[in-house]
């Protein structure tokens, strides 16, 4: 058993944790082998829960004001040709919207189309 943290060859059990003694990580040896199977964190999916591409149309669901304007990109708005990118924002999307030019989007506030 290998530390998922640091790869430490040093973890011991304690009750019903493993405990790695170099970085102090503690895991559940039941959750571990679950979250070894589950899916990349970089896949980015829209509010219905649909995976993103590179290239994809999306549709914003509702009204998002935009910062230091006083326009808004209206709830509806196709976006085309969007680029998935990892801001450490919270925003996702990078895209060029009619009007308003470049922006970030969060995938949470658009849909597939």
């Amino acid at each position: 058993m290998k530390c998922p943290s640091c790869g430490s060859e040093y973890p011991y059990h304690d009750g019903n944790l493993w405990v790695c003694p170099e970085c102090a990580h503690e895991w559940n040896e039941e959750t571990q082998a679950d979250t070894a199977g589950a899916e990349d964190s970089s896949v980015v999916r829209d509010a219905n829960g649909n995976q993103l591409a590179d290239g994809d149309t999306v549709t914003v669901l509702k009204d998002l004001k935009i910062k230091g304007s006083s326009q808004a990109v209206k709830g509806g708005t196709k976006v085309k040709n969007i680029r998935l990118v990892d801001a450490g924002d919270g925003h996702n999307i990078a895209c060029k919207i009619a009007g308003f030019g470049a922006m970030n989007l969060k995938s949470e506030f658009v849909k597939k189309s």
